[in-house]
C-alpha cells in the first residue's frame, strides 16, 4: 500500500465510532454501541467480515464452554483477572442467550463445549449481520478498506487532524471519528485478515506490544538423528492420528501436567487437540531453553507392570511388531513411533521398551510458524489500557479481541473471551462518548 502523506484534498468521512476489524470482537463492539443509538462504521480489509469465525465453524462452531465460571476463568492463566471482568459482563450464559436471540439454539456437548444446534457458523453470522444492518441505528460496513495510516480519535488527537486513512477500491479515504475501536486480530491465518501489521503502527505511537507468538499450535519434532521425522515415517504416517494416548509434560515453572486424548502426526512433527492443550507450556520452555519435550504414554489404560509383563513374554519366532500387536494391541503409527525414536538396544531390551511404551520421550525443536497457529499470544499489553480497554497513550482509541496480550486454549474459550472483550470495549466507548458530550 502507498504511504499517504498529502491527503488535505480529501473530504473526510465524519463518523461517531470507527471500528477497524470485522471479526467477532469488532462486531460485538458494534452491536453494543448500535443498541445504544451510536452511529458505528465498521472497516475491514477483506471482502467480507467474520472470515476466521466461519473457518472456525467448519468443524462445528464451538461458541463457548458450559463449565463453572471459576474453572472457565482459570483457563486464561495469568490474564484470568483481566478476562474475568469481561466475562462477568458477557460470559458463557450471555453468549448462549445472544445466539438464541438471533434464532440459533445451542447445545452442550459431552465435553462441556457449546455448539449451535446446526453445528454451522454461517447461519449465525448471517443473522448477526442482518440484525446489525437493520438495527434502529444501523451499522455501516465498509469492505475492502485497508487501514494504512493514522491512529487517533477526535479532532486534534493522536495523528493530529489527519484521523484515519484507508485504502479503498475507490482510492484513499480519510475518516474522522470521535472514537476508534481496534479489533485487528493477532498474527495467525493472515489470509483471513489477521496479519499483525498493526504492531509497528501502535508501537510508533508509544503503545507497548508484547511479541506475537503462536498459541494452540503444532511443533516440529527432533528425531533420533537430530533432524525431524525420517522420510519413511513422514511419508507413511503424516496425517494419521495417535488415538487413546496421554501426554506428560513440565511447564516453564516446573509444574507437572498430564492429559489424555489424541493428536496427529504431521510431515514435520505433531499437532491436534492434545498437543494444543500443552502448546503454551511447551512453547514457553522452547523460548527459554531452545528445546522442549513431552512424554507419551501409548497405553494409558494399562499399568506399567502389565506392559512389562506382556513385553517380557517370550515372543518365539515372531517379529517384535507382531509380538507387540499380539500381546498389547500396539500397531500402526504407535509401533512405528517406537521404531522412529528408539535405538536398537532399547527395542531389544524388554524392560526399557516397556518403560518407553508408557513414557516415550518426544523432543521438540520449534513451534510451527505463527501464521499456521490457531490463535496468537502476545499483543497490546493490558497495562497500556485503562479498565475500559482504552489506550492510555491514545485517548478515544480502544482495543479488543485477539490483538490484546492474552491467550486461551481451544474449547470455546478464545471465541467467548474475544466477544466479551468486544462487548466490554463497546460499553467503554459509549461511556467515553457520553462523558465527552456533557
Amino acid at each position: 500500500m502507498p504511504h499517504l502523506t498529502e491527503q488535505t484534498s480529501l473530504t473526510p468521512l465524519a463518523v461517531d465510532v470507527a471500528i477497524i476489524g470485522g471479526g467477532p470482537a469488532g462486531l460485538m463492539a458494534a452491536e453494543v454501541l448500535s443498541a445504544q443509538g451510536v452511529s458505528v462504521h465498521v472497516f475491514d480489509a477483506m471482502p467480507s467480515v467474520g472470515r476466521k469465525f466461519l473457518l472456525a465453524g467448519k468443524g462445528g462452531l464451538n461458541l463457548t464452554h458450559a463449565e463453572p465460571t471459576e474453572a472457565f476463568v482459570a483457563r486464561f492463566g495469568e490474564r484470568s483477572g483481566a478476562v474475568a471482568v469481561w466475562l462477568q459482563h458477557f460470559g458463557a450464559e450471555q453468549v448462549r442467550a445472544w445466539a438464541l436471540g438471533l434464532g440459533v439454539e445451542t447445545f452442550v456437548g459431552s465435553s462441556g463445549r457449546v455448539f449451535p444446534a446446526e453445528m454451522k457458523a454461517a447461519p449465525l453470522l448471517r443473522a448477526w449481520l442482518h440484525r446489525l444492518r437493520h438495527a434502529q441505528t444501523p451499522v455501516q460496513f465498509h469492505m475492502r478498506h485497508r487501514w494504512v495510516e493514522g491512529v487517533g480519535a477526535g479532532r486534534g488527537m493522536g495523528m493530529g487532524n489527519q484521523g484515519l486513512v484507508f485504502e479503498s477500491p475507490l482510492g484513499p479515504l480519510r475518516v474522522q471519528a470521535k472514537a476508534v475501536v481496534l479489533a485487528l486480530g493477532g498474527g495467525s491465518w493472515s489470509r483471513l485478515g489477521s496479519d499483525g501489521t498493526w504492531v509497528p503502527r501502535l508501537q510508533a505511537q508509544g503503545v507497548g506490544v508484547a511479541p506475537l507468538l503462536p498459541s494452540n499450535c503444532g511443533f516440529d519434532v527432533m528425531g533420533r538423528a537430530g533432524q525431524g521425522w525420517t522420510v519413511y515415517f513422514a511419508e507413511k504416517f503424516a496425517g494419521q492420528a495417535f488415538k487413546t494416548v496421554a501426554m506428560q509434560w513440565l511447564d516453564a515453572e516446573g509444574n507437572n501436567h498430564y492429559r489424555q486424548g489424541e493428536f496427529v502426526a504431521t510431515a514435520t512433527g505433531v499437532e491436534g487437540s492434545l498437543v494444543y492443550s500443552a502448546s503454551k507450556d511447551l512453547r514457553d520452555v522452547l523460548l527459554r531453553d531452545g528445546a522442549a519435550r513431552f512424554n507419551l504414554d501409548l497405553l494409558p489404560d494399562r499399568s506399567l507392570a502389565f506392559v512389562q509383563a506382556e513385553v517380557a513374554h517370550p515372543k518365539g519366532a515372531r517379529s517384535l511388531s507382531s509380538h507387540l500387536k499380539s500381546r498389547l494391541g500396539l500397531a500402526g503409527i504407535k509401533t512405528a513411533l517406537l521404531y522412529e525414536l528408539l535405538d536398537a538396544p532399547t527395542l531389544n531390551n524388554p524392560a526399557a521398551l516397556a518403560q518407553a511404551i508408557k513414557a516415550l520421550p518426544v523432543s521438540l525443536r520449534q513451534t510451527r510458524p505463527l501464521d499456521e497457529a490457531i490463535s496468537t499470544a502476545g499483543g497490546v499489553a493490558l497495562g497500556e489500557m485503562n479498565a475500559q480497554l482504552m489506550l492510555k497513550a491514545l485517548p478515544g482509541v480502544f482495543c479488543a479481541g485477539e490483538m490484546l496480550d492474552w491467550e486461551a486454549p481451544t474449547g470455546g474459550y478464545l471465541l467467548s473471551a474475544s466477544m466479551a472483550s468486544g462487548a466490554w470495549a463497546g460499553a467503554g466507548v459509549a461511556q467515553w462518548l457520553q462523558k465527552r458530550s456533557i
